[in-house]
């Protein structure tokens, strides 16, 4: 597990655009029982998170006019039984992070896996964002 003081301005980096952190299994059946659309993300430590999830989800955020319901992120490493109940929702899914899933009632309609991430840069992360933003969202 890694130390608050390492992941703390990681965590900051979504928080601070609005993202609500669910560090318990039970903050994540709350945050999953909401109506409406979420995107979540699983952060992580690793360089492609710091690289191009962060910042292409935040891009994907300030650019587009379509916004879901809900922000919320579990941390890979630090949160482990929020991101081991995340990771439930998840399924077919295997582990990944980062990555990034939208939610849409409950369902999952749209997941981004690590290696979508992987070797792409935020502005393209942004891009296949904002699309499946448009599509699942709605127009605020």
């Amino acid at each position: 597990m890694y130390p608050p003081h390492l992941v703390a301005p990681m965590r900051e980096d979504l928080t601070s655009v609005g993202f609500q952190e669910l560090t318990t299994a039970a903050d994540v059946d709350a945050a999953m029982a909401a109506e409406g659309t979420t995107l979540v993300v699983v952060n992580s430590v690793c360089g492609c998170a710091a690289g191009a999830a962060r910042p292409g989800v935040k891009m994907a955020l300030a650019t587009t006019d379509v916004k879901p319901d809900n922000l919320v992120t579990v941390f890979a490493g630090a949160d482990l039984d929020a991101t081991a109940k995340m990771r439930e929702y998840l399924l077919p899914y295997p582990p990944s992070s980062p990555a990034i899933g939208i939610f849409k009632d409950g369902d999952l309609v749209h997941f981004i896996e690590r290696h979508h991430i992987e070797g792409r840069s935020a502005q393209m992360i942004a891009q296949h964002l904002e699309m499946a933003l448009e599509e699942f969202c709605e127009k605020a």
